[in-house]
């Protein structure tokens, strides 16, 4: 990922495109984390977390400005994006989408725990794509 993304950089959202979501979708969400925090951090860290995205959304804007779905807690404790920010090594970064079949009702203090059991019983369908951030 191009350093402009990361948290001690301009820590703006990088561009994504979506497509082939499946009909009968509510909403899309979005978890973005770092499964390579683990041994630094005890944890998989989460970045990012978008949920009620419009289904017919093709493009998430580098730099989003979130206006049309809601955002929850990031592991900075911050409500919205938190870049990358390995502290020891390269890290993966994995942006997985969710299609829904309901819209969430959550306040922006929701946790990633608490995202993943508001969508348990909901995904329709789901995809991954993983990026690499320096250290």
């Amino acid at each position: 990922m191009p350093e402009q993304y990361g948290y001690e950089a301009e820590n703006v959202n990088p561009p994504l495109s979506i497509e082939s979501v499946p009909e009968d979708v509510d909403s899309l969400a979005l978890i973005v984390d770092d499964p390579d925090a683990v041994e630094p951090a005890g944890e998989v860290w989460t970045h990012w977390l978008v949920w009620n995205v419009p289904p017919d959304t093709t493009t998430i804007p580098e730099d989003w400005e979130v206006e049309d779905a809601a955002e929850g807690t990031n592991d900075f404790g911050e409500v919205g994006y938190g870049g990358p920010n390995p502290p020891d090594a390269e890290h993966r970064y994995r942006f997985k989408l969710f299609a829904l079949e309901t819209t969430l009702d959550l306040p922006p203090e929701t946790d990633a725990d608490g995202l993943a059991e508001a969508m348990d019983g909901h995904v329709i369908a789901a995809t991954k794509l993983d990026g690499t951030y320096p250290a």
